[in-house]
């Protein structure tokens, strides 16, 4: 196997693995990643998303070899102690419900509020349809969404 080069939230590694590795298993499974969940396997439920140089991706369906120079981060890179504003407006919002599904509802929002800091109710929608809640907390999403807006805002 070769020895890939990788920077996985701010830190460069090397890693053996197959090339044709899923991002979503080399996190995992290789680098004790765990936060970011296997969901559909398909890359159609958003459970596994992470941000790859700050734009949303499924690291299901990801190959390794695929990433190159640009940047991993898993939810375990938005913040150490779970500070990040959007961890904390889930928090506030009470948006968890079984919780599987909000690493990638997370990531999904990051990307989001990095690229548009003040999104509409449509634009929120619209960003965030391939994640799938099976809990249905999509309103408190939004909502959640709206207040990390808010935050940064006044950062």
């Amino acid at each position: 196997m070769p020895e890939l080069s990788l920077t996985v939230n701010g830190k460069k590694i090397q890693i053996d693995v197959e090339p044709s590795t899923p991002v979503l298993w080399v996190l995992r499974d290789h680098l004790n990643l765990v936060g970011t969940k296997f969901g559909c396997g398909m890359a159609q439920c958003g459970a596994c998303t992470i941000l790859l140089d700050n734009v949303a991706v499924r690291s299901c369906m990801l190959p390794v070899s695929a990433v190159g120079q640009r940047a991993i981060t898993s939810i375990e890179g938005l913040s150490a102690t779970g500070d990040h504003p959007v961890q904390e407006a889930w928090v506030e919002q009470d948006v968890a419900q079984c919780g599987y599904c909000q690493t990638g509802q997370i990531m999904s929002a990051v990307a989001l509020l990095r690229s548009n800091p003040n999104p509409t109710d449509a634009q929120i929608d619209a960003a965030m349809s391939g994640n799938i809640c099976r809990c249905g907390t999509y309103l408190r999403i939004r909502k959640a969404i709206h207040t990390a807006a808010k935050k940064q805002r006044t950062i």
